[in-house]
């Protein structure tokens, strides 16, 4: 196992993320610490980090490097941006946590910035074209990707607590100020015409974005505290910031959502997207909980397991990460999968729904055993709750609850399973009958293989006006198997209406005598 420690020194917070990589590649975050630095409001007027900057980078740093000691660190990678990058004494401060702490910060260029944050975003978003945005404390890094592709980049000087300084803003912001900094910021924007991407989404990553998310979540009382991937029109955004653009300091303070360390720089930050929003067009933004620190990561493990930079398949690469990092029979896991994708595939006249829940039955088929990591009585009941608490990308928040319940019900339905507010707030009665479809599916799927042995190998369904066959091929008489299938027949008539017979074949010859059906 590795582990591997990520240091992140921000214009206004720094934070360190230790995450473990085990020997059959799974990896995931066992530490997390964030501390508030300002070092933007800690520069002197000949642009130098002041003393008071020094030594609250180097007590924080000393910090990271005790927790990388106790964690036993094998790796670390330590980066500092724009506050540090654009301070005049900023290689100073780099050889005094050297020397004092032992841990070598990189600096890294405006570019190398957005470049890292788009791998963090473009390997947890299922986004194909957009604009990200990194609003930081010094500095915005700005992306245009198309077909999940860079196309231009850039990083601005401009941040939360910079322009916060820059304007006083720290507690109200009339509106004549207000004119003064959208007039700083967007000259600044017309500068990239590229910029102009109507109908592209803008993706938010860091502190900024993140809070926007928070506050607009509570204010909507929405269900989950997840941020990644919660997306919200430019309306409901420009709704939120004239509220906002009215208070002070104190009123602020009390906004749900709204940290006390947020509360002074916040409407400098969001002058910023508002001004984003005016330059790009965008109608929609979407949030990211994913940007610099989980681009570090990426870079290092895609280089040292040999695998791409930017996967394919952010859904495939995340399941298989929370596959490998629970460990259930595997073999049993991917069978299942191939059974039940067989079913969908071969009754999709029968069950009539999309093929865009075939990947949410093939992620809930592959992890539908993880739960028994924590107990296998009631097991599904915990592979659901996993499953929509795991680090699935690609996914909307609806999908993974989706997924959840089809994985939660694959031996049987019980709705007391899923009284939680998230659920009954995301899903509709639709979308429960579509779960009871697919969940019916993965059941069947299961029993077929209830040995784990995989003595049946293939099957072939097909549907008529009277009723449905499965075919089964198998080694030997799958004794087992064929009573548990037996259990969900009057299941499977309820749910489509007819009957599910049930034909064994051996060798491709089918014996008359071993055919199970409801009557």
């Amino acid at each position: 196992m590795q582990r591997i420690a990520i240091i992140d020194i921000g214009s206004n917070s720094a934070r360190l993320v230790i995450s473990h990589i085990y020997k059959n590649g799974a990896y995931n975050m066992v530490y997390n610490q964030k501390e508030a630095l300002r070092l933007s409001q800690k520069v002197d007027e000949k642009n130098m980090l002041t003393e008071v900057a020094f030594s609250s980078t180097i007590e924080t740093m000393k910090s990271f490097a005790y927790m990388c000691k106790i964690y036993q660190a094998d790796k670390t990678i330590a980066v500092a941006t724009a506050a540090i990058r654009n301070a005049a004494n900023g290689a100073e401060l780099v050889a005094r946590v050297a020397e004092e702490t032992g841990i070598q910060l990189h600096i890294i260029s405006g570019n190398t910035e957005a470049y890292i944050s788009y791998l963090g975003v473009i390997n947890t978003l299922n986004v194909k074209d957009g604009i990200i945005f990194d609003l930081g404390g010094g500095s915005t890094e700005l992306i245009l990707f198309k077909n999940r592709k860079i196309l231009e980049s850039v990083s601005l000087p401009i941040g939360a607590v910079n322009t916060t300084s820059m304007f006083n803003t720290r507690n109200v912001m009339p509106a004549n100020v207000f004119s003064d900094v959208s007039f700083f910021i967007m000259s600044r924007l017309e500068k990239y015409p590229w910029l102009k991407q109507n109908g592209l989404p803008l993706i938010g990553v860091g502190g900024t974005a993140r809070t926007v998310a928070k506050i607009i979540q509570r204010e909507k009382k929405y269900p989950a505290t997840k941020i990644h991937n919660y997306s919200y029109t430019a309306q409901t955004y420009r709704s939120f910031f004239n509220r906002l653009r009215n208070t002070n300091l104190d009123q602020r303070k009390k906004i749900s959502g709204l940290s006390s360390e947020r509360s002074d720089i916040i409407l400098a930050g969001s002058s910023i997207i508002s001004c984003l929003l005016e330059a790009t067009g965008a109608k929609k933004l979407i949030t990211s909980g994913c940007g610099l620190r989980e681009g570090l990561f990426f870079d290092y493990y895609s280089k040292e397991n040999h695998v791409p930079i930017i996967a394919k398949d952010i859904l495939k690469m995340s399941r298989e990460n929370v596959l490998n990092l629970y460990e259930p029979d595997q073999q049993h896991s991917r069978h299942i999968t191939h059974l039940v994708l067989s079913m969908f595939d071969g009754w999709s006249e029968l069950h009539g729904l999309r093929k865009n829940y075939r990947r949410l039955l093939e992620t809930a088929a592959l992890l539908h055993d993880i739960g028994i990591t924590i107990n296998f009585y009631s097991h599904a009941r915990h592979s659901a709750y996993m499953i929509l608490n795991a680090k699935l990308f690609g996914l909307t928040h609806k999908e993974q609850v989706i997924t959840a319940a089809i994985a939660g019900w694959h031996n049987g339905v019980s709705k007391n399973y899923f009284k939680d507010r998230f659920y009954k707030e995301l899903l509709s009665d639709a979308n429960w009958k579509t779960i009871n479809k697919l969940a019916l599916l993965l059941a069947l799927a299961e029993s077929l293989d209830y040995t784990e042995t995989s003595q049946i190998h293939v099957i072939e369904p097909s549907i008529n006006k009277k009723n449905a066959t499965l075919k089964l091929y198998a080694q030997g008489i799958p004794s087992i198997e064929m009573h548990q299938i037996q259990e969900h027949l009057s299941w499977f008539k309820k749910t489509f209406g007819v009957e599910l017979k049930v034909q064994l074949a051996t060798e491709k010859c089918i014996s008359p005598l071993l055919v199970v059906g409801s009557t």
